[in-house]
């Protein structure tokens, strides 16, 4: 991967932010005030290993911005993670729930472990005491902040949380709502796995559909046919994949920590997780025309569109100018440095920036979270009634017409709406809404050259307002 040595993350996210601030009209305290992190929780705590020592486990917890609440955002498990990184996450989930329209404040979590060093009792117990040590200070609840999974954690983590607050919190009818990311038999939601891939596919097919920006890259417009390099296969990045082979496109190129593979015809998706599953790396692909054991030159094949599903900081001023995508879509948080992303664009590329291209796991989040609430799925209360009414005017009409549906027909008109689909039906608006959003707050401001300063101008205002409206106290 690439080189992150001697680099700030949160820096970098405040360095956009104050490039954007710009083109706004708010007074500096006021900026200052959304750009700060609110509260930042570093905290440590001992869990007993199963050979019967004790190792004491550095963790974060940070919340950014309280313009609205409950705060949101993930957990991270890496022996990576620090502060600084920790609180340019939560950063980055303020401004991103303001640009699609989520009511949450920004938050970010994290544990400095290497998961692959624990065993599952092991991580049950950095988890639980992670949780504790939330509630005792006040960081943790549906109404106050609620975590969701991240890089290095899961439905599985995240019902030992839920387990956890509402245990110490009996009685509380809410309290499944403390967590997102649950699997479904712990009041989770359909399609909250999946959700950031679908999300970043949705971006990736807004961005291509627009003729005029496709024609000055040089591109037709539509998804189809569209050559594309996907960094990471992880949940985000195999159903990214997923999603846009489903979608037209051509998967070209795969990176992942071993090593990288590509094909200029294509690669079958399904066929290398399948090879990766049985050799523990994506090296050794039959269906490759080359491989490359560093996996940061993955990157720098021929494609139309470039998908950073990893980590931070993996494209940069050492290497951008060897990137030959047009298009980089930031599937991750934070993986185009400032430096690289300004060359980029001045070189007529497009990057869809992280704060909108990953906002799909937070939309989703979103939903489960009022789920919890209303303690009712969606789709539950009215979808045989849907079906019925639907039923009753197919019925009218075959009769006025004379002409009667097939079954096949007849059960796609009539059907009722489930979970599933209110959830993509949702996540899909929320990011075609967005994406044009954005896309006219660049528009209207030729000053503005990039899609991420519109990003972030959109965000500044929208954080604004609320904290203007809300004024100080006392």
């Amino acid at each position: 991967m690439a080189d992150s040595a001697n680099t700030s993350f949160f820096n970098d996210v405040c360095a956009f932010f104050d490039h954007a601030a710009q083109f706004t009209n708010h007074p500096a305290g006021l900026l200052d005030q959304i750009k700060a992190c609110n509260s930042v929780y570093r905290f440590r705590f001992p869990i007993r290993k199963a050979n019967g020592g004790v190792e004491v486990i550095d963790a974060w917890r940070v919340e950014h911005s309280h313009h609205m609440s409950p705060t949101k955002g993930g957990i991270r498990y890496s022996e990576m993670v620090n502060e600084d990184e920790v609180m340019a996450l939560a950063a980055l989930m303020t401004y991103k729930c303001a640009i699609v329209n989520v009511p949450f404040g920004g938050a970010k979590g994290g544990i400095k472990i290497n998961t692959r060093n624990y065993t599952i009792a092991e991580l049950e117990n950095i988890t639980r005491r992670f949780t504790v040590e939330l509630v005792k200070k006040n960081f943790i609840g549906p109404a106050i902040d609620v975590p969701a999974p991240d890089y290095g954690s899961g439905e599985r983590e995240m019902s030992w949380i839920a387990d956890t607050y509402y245990t110490m919190n009996p009685g509380q009818l809410d309290a499944m709502g403390c967590v997102t990311g649950k699997p479904i038999a712990l009041h989770g939601i359909h399609g909250r796995r999946e959700a950031t891939g679908r999300g970043v596919a949705i971006a990736i097919r807004e961005c291509v559909d627009v003729a005029e920006d496709m024609k000055e890259l040089g591109l037709t417009a539509g998804i189809a046919g569209k050559r594309v390099i996907v960094q990471g296969l992880g949940n985000v990045g195999f159903h990214t994949a997923n999603f846009l082979s489903e979608m037209g496109a051509i998967l070209v190129g795969l990176c992942e920590y071993e090593g990288a593979i590509y094909n200029s015809n294509g690669l079958d998706l399904a066929e290398v997780v399948a090879h990766r599953k049985d050799t523990g790396s994506i090296l050794g692909f039959g269906g490759a025309e080359q491989e490359f054991k560093n996996s940061a030159l993955g990157l720098e094949q021929e494609c139309d569109i470039l998908v950073p599903a990893a980590l931070e900081n993996q494209i940069t001023a050492s290497n951008i100018g060897r990137i030959k995508a047009k298009i980089i879509a930031e599937a991750a948080n934070g993986p185009t440095s400032p430096e690289a992303a300004d060359a980029f664009t001045q070189r007529g590329g497009i990057i869809i920036p992280d704060m909108y291209c990953n906002a799909g796991g937070v939309t989703v989040s979103y939903f489960e979270w009022l789920k919890n609430l209303s303690h009712v799925a969606f789709g539950r209360m009215d979808k045989r009634y849907e079906e019925n009414a639907n039923l009753t005017l197919v019925t009218m009409v075959e009769k006025m017409t004379g002409v009667s549906l097939t079954a096949e027909q007849r059960s796609l008109v009539i059907k009722g709406a489930s979970e599933l689909e209110l959830v993509n039906s949702g996540l899909e608006d929320t990011m075609v809404r967005s994406y044009h959003e954005i896309r006219n707050i660049q528009k209207r401001n030729p000053k503005i050259n990039d899609l991420r300063t519109a990003a972030f101008v959109g965000a500044i205002e929208k954080v604004a307002v609320s904290y203007m409206n809300m004024g100080i106290w006392p």
